[in-house]
This record gives C-alpha cells, sequence and structure tokens, in this order.
C-alpha cells in the first residue's frame, strides 16, 4: 500500500473512532467504551487482513470500500455493532471467513447485520430469483432490526459513487434497483436526505447528460445570484444579531432529480433553499418572525412541521419570502432537529413509527413479486386520516377509503359496503385527503369485487383481495367437480 493509501486509511480511521466516542461515549461505562474500541479494532484488522489482494474493478484496493461504507455510517449516529458489520460487510460473501466465525468472535448482533448484507448464494437459483430471496431476507431481517436496511443504504451510496469501472449494462441495472427499492425505503425511514442523494447518484448514472444539463443550469445560477445571495444572508444574519439569535445559515441547492429537471424554467425558487438553524424551538418562531419583518412572506407558503412532523418525521418550519428581486425557499429548525432531518431513524431521540414500518414490510413480502415495488414507491408520501374515534391513521397518499377499511382490519375490508367521509357517504374508491375522518359502514356478506384491486393502492389492501378472490375461485372450481 503506498503512503498516500496509508494516509487516507489512517484519517478514515482516526474520524470513526472519533465519532463513535463522541456520540456514545457519555452513554457507555468505560469498561463499555473500551470493550466497544477494542472489538472495533479487531475488526479493522480482520477485514484489512480478509481483503488483503483484493482490487476493485477501479483498480482500487477493496478495504477502502467497506472502510468508506464504515466511516459513513459513522457520520450518521451508527453505533459500534453497526460499524463492526460495515467493515465486515463483504468478508461472508468473498472470502473464506464465514458468519459462524463472524459471531463468535463479535457477537450475534454483529453477525445478523453482516447477514443482511450478504447476498443469498443458492446454487440451484437464477440470477433473478437469487437476488428476489435477498430482497426478502433483508426486508425480513429489517422487521427485527432496521439498522439491516441503513447499512445497505452506505454500502449501495459508495458502489454508486464509484461505479465507473463496471460496465454500462450493469451500471443502469444497479442505478435502477436503487431508484425502485432503496430510495423509497430511506424516505420511509425518515432519511429524506438520504433518499435524494441515491436518487441523483442513480439518475446521473441512468441520464448523464440530463445530469451535467442540470449541473450546468445550477453553477450558472449560482453565479448569477451569488452575490445577491450574500447581501440576502448578511441581511438576515445582522437582523437576528440584533435579536440576539444564535443561528447558523446553510444554502441547500436541489439534488438533480425528475421533479428537479422539470422546475428548472421556475428559477432560484425551486432550486435553493436557505436553511436556517437556531438553538431551540421558541427561537425558531421568532427567527421567523423577524424574517417576515425584513422580506414579506408569500401568502399560503407557510408549513409548520415544528410541533406536528411531516410523514417522514421531517421537522421544520417552511415559509418563502419575497427578498428584492428574488423569491426564496426558507427552511427554519433546531439544530438537534436539523441531525434529525438528516440521518432520521439514526438519530437519538427520533421518533420512529416502527409498527407502521414494520406493517409495510410484511405486507411487501406476502405480494405477488419479491417485493411489491410499486405499492413501496406509493407509500413513499403518506396522509394521516382519523377513525370516528379520532385514532390516527397513515396510509399512501391516493389511498381510498377501500384501503383504509383493510388498514384498520381484513374483515372491514371484505365487507365495507360504502363510507362515511367527515360524515358525507361515499363510495369506497373515493380517495381520502390528509385530515379526513373516515367511518366504513359494513354489509352482511363478503362484497368484494375484482374492480376492487384498481380502488386500493395499499399492497396489504390489494394482497388481501387477490386472496379472497382467488379463494372464491377455488371454492367455484371444487363446487363444480
Amino acid at each position: 500500500m503506498v503512503k498516500a493509501d496509508r494516509r487516507t486509511e489512517q484519517r478514515m480511521v482516526n474520524e470513526i473512532m472519533e465519532l463513535l466516542v463522541t456520540h456514545y461515549g457519555g452513554g457507555l461505562t468505560e469498561e463499555d467504551l473500551d470493550q466497544g474500541i477494542v472489538a472495533l479494532q479487531r475488526a479493522l484488522e480482520l477485514a484489512r487482513h480478509s481483503h488483503e489482494g483484493q482490487m476493485r474493478k477501479s483498480g482500487e484496493p477493496y478495504f477502502f470500500h467497506p472502510l468508506r461504507v464504515a466511516h459513513r455510517a459513522a457520520r450518521h449516529w451508527m453505533d459500534f455493532a453497526s460499524i463492526i458489520a460495515c467493515l465486515l460487510h463483504d468478508v461472508v460473501e468473498d472470502t473464506p471467513v464465514t458468519l459462524g466465525e463472524v459471531e463468535e468472535l463479535f457477537g450475534e448482533e454483529v453477525a445478523r447485520l453482516v447477514n443482511g448484507l450478504t447476498k443469498v448464494a443458492v446454487a440451484e437459483l437464477s440470477r433473478e430469483a437469487l437476488k428476489a430471496e435477498t430482497y426478502r431476507k433483508q426486508l425480513l431481517l429489517a422487521i427485527e432490526d432496521v439498522r439491516v436496511l441503513c447499512l445497505k443504504f452506505w454500502d449501495r451510496m459508495d458502489n454508486l459513487e464509484t461505479i465507473s469501472a463496471l460496465n454500462p449494462e450493469k451500471q443502469r441495472l444497479i442505478a435502477e434497483e436503487t431508484r425502485k427499492i432503496y430510495v423509497p425505503l430511506a424516505r420511509h425511514l425518515g432519511m429524506s436526505s438520504v433518499a435524494a442523494k441515491m436518487e441523483a447518484l442513480s439518475l446521473r448514472i441512468l441520464y448523464p447528460s440530463r445530469a451535467e444539463s442540470y449541473q450546468r443550469v445550477i453553477r450558472a445560477l449560482q453565479m448569477q445570484a451569488g452575490p445577491s445571495l450574500r447581501r440576502i444572508r448578511s441581511n438576515i444574519s445582522q437582523a437576528f444579531e440584533h435579536q440576539k439569535l444564535n443561528t447558523a445559515l446553510r444554502d441547500r441547492w436541489r439534488p438533480f432529480s425528475v421533479a428537479a429537471v422539470r422546475s428548472v424554467g421556475r428559477g432560484l425558487a425551486t432550486l435553493y433553499t436557505l436553511e436556517i438553524q437556531v438553538d431551540a424551538t421558541m427561537d425558531a418562531y421568532l427567527a421567523l418572525g423577524v424574517l417576515h419583518r425584513l422580506y414579506n412572506p408569500i401568502p399560503g407558503k407557510l408549513r409548520d412541521h415544528l410541533t406536528v412532523p411531516s410523514q417522514f418525521g421531517y421537522q421544520s418550519l417552511k415559509t418563502s419570502v419575497q427578498a428584492g428581486e428574488h423569491r426564496l425557499r426558507v427552511e427554519i429548525t433546531t439544530r438537534k432537529l436539523a441531525r434529525f432531518n438528516e440521518s432520521g431513524v439514526l438519530t437519538p431521540g427520533f421518533e420512529f413509527r416502527e409498527a407502521n414500518f414494520q406493517a409495510l414490510m410484511r405486507s411487501l413480502l406476502e405480494g405477488e413479486s419479491a417485493i411489491d415495488t410499486e405499492g413501496l414507491r406509493l407509500a413513499s408520501a403518506s396522509i394521516q386520516v382519523y377513525t370516528p374515534q379520532g385514532e390516527i391513521c397513515t396510509l399512501p397518499e391516493g389511498s381510498s377509503a377501500l384501503d383504509f377499511a383493510f388498514a384498520i382490519h381484513e374483515q372491514l375490508g371484505l365487507y365495507a359496503w360504502r363510507a362515511r367521509i367527515n360524515g358525507r357517504t361515499q363510495q369506497l374508491r373515493t380517495r381520502l385527503l390528509d385530515g379526513d375522518q373516515v367511518q366504513i359502514e359494513r354489509s352482511e356478506t363478503p362484497a368484494v369485487l375484482p374492480k376492487w384491486l384498481d380502488w386500493a393502492v395499499t399492497p396489504r389492501a390489494r394482497n388481501q383481495i387477490r386472496r379472497y378472490l382467488r379463494g372464491r375461485v377455488k371454492d367455484g372450481q371444487e363446487a363444480a367437480e
């Protein structure tokens, strides 16, 4: 290994250690912390030795891949077991080391995480069947331990960033898989920033010329609007200082995506966001007032997700203001919530709706395909509706009253006749809106019809409708015989 590689490796190892001690040192006993550091050092040695002599197709020593994955995981609040699993995530698949040896050396928790990142290997199965079984294994393990998916995100992001040595068709398959499966899963875990980065990396592979064109637009806009934005930030900073508000201002340019390309013609207002971080929630509301006194707010653009998080847990005040010639999107959040917004479920204190996520994973596994990618995509944007008793039911955006019925209970879905939405009688196919109160009226016998499959969007509802219809056809055949 050349000196530059050694320096890079040592720098990353030191940063991983510092991040783990910073994030977890205060909550561990001195003995537990020492044990964690010793285990991490052993994992580094095992990974380095196991991958010795192995090279990636780019010509890079293979060990740098798991090291980068571990470094990214450490930056997103992952613990000792997760970092060790990152370092070892390819040893079972690509070296003589077995899963049993990993468990013996590092314990059941690390072995479970490594297993979640190891592809299914059965000689009798085709490539597509192996991929399907690998998905199923990951989802089953994610129900038990959501860190399995998070580790997969870091692995996939590093693969996407270093994919250029693979043939174009292989690159395209990996990018499509990322968009269809891992991007929506990241959104479900509150990791919208991670999802956006994975999507941008995937789209650059699928549409390289569009990606470059988009980046040219962004660079031109940065040059053109740069002086004005600096003046605006300076004015805002001075206004906050006058109110003795401790703030940090951060520029955020929209990552490359299909929606971003469509918004290019609308200019700065859709491609740039000014993020303002403050110390406490009350400071965020004070900062909003100061901002709106300084620059006129755009009516109808204020969204308060500080006290009521968005469907994926994102927490901030969102507004748009007219700052001279520029219309700006502004998000105000606390420093603590900014970490939530970046790392989602991994951040200490994040309120993760684990039961909802586990139910979605189970419904995806019950589908007819290896993983219901359409259902997963639809479920990536959600609404909250209410039962007659005021209980919250979270559903994918675009769900019908029929989806609501099956979400409450399978029998309620099968016997559903019509719905009362906000006190008005509606058909089961009626699409629900955020905040609707829904009551399902039942019939005396199951009323399931084939057209219900066109009305339902949730994997759970569609699976149960299919199951019932198949059972009815089978009963009819048996009666005819």
